[in-house]
């Protein structure tokens, strides 16, 4: 797990203030070094590390690297398939991009196994709320189509 790694060096740094002994002979963690930006303005090494074990918990919550959506996809018979889409938690963005998603997804299992074309046979939106927090979703059925069948009229 790539938290647990992230959540030690948390811990260690939140605890640089502590000490690692009892009595008068214990030494901090971290020491109470300053380093000097201008003639007037310092910052403490303890500060530094409280400040980057907080960075480092937002990025593993937030993760700004991770796709806004997670796709499940079932395939539910040659050429039928359910996806079911979760936006991530947190995000910056990308809240009304599920169509495209699901659309850019059924296109690449077209050309993937041949097919001409693809019908959406239901699509819905929504969102689920949870106790940590409300998620976006997402669920499509699609169908892989040959040409001759990809006609607008048998769409409805």
């Amino acid at each position: 797990m790539k938290t647990a790694p992230l959540i030690i060096a948390a811990a260690l740094a939140l605890a640089g203030c502590s000490s690692t002994g009892t009595g008068s002979a214990a030494k901090p963690l971290i020491p109470d070094k300053v380093i000097q930006l201008t003639a007037k303005t310092s910052v403490s090494l303890s500060t530094l590390a409280t400040a980057a074990a907080v960075a480092a918990m937002i990025y593993v919550v937030y993760d700004p690297l991770a796709p806004n959506w997670e796709i499940e996809e079932s395939r539910l018979n040659e050429n039928t398939y359910r996806f079911s889409m979760k936006m991530k938690r947190y995000h910056t963005g990308g809240a009304g991009e599920s169509i495209q998603i699901f659309k850019r997804r059924a296109s690449q299992l077209q050309y993937e196994n041949g097919f001409g074309s693809y019908q959406i046979l239901e699509y819905t939106e929504g969102i689920d709320s949870q106790t940590i927090g409300a998620r976006r979703m997402a669920e499509g059925v699609v169908r892989l189509v040959q040409r001759q069948d990809a006609d607008s009229f048998l769409q409805n």
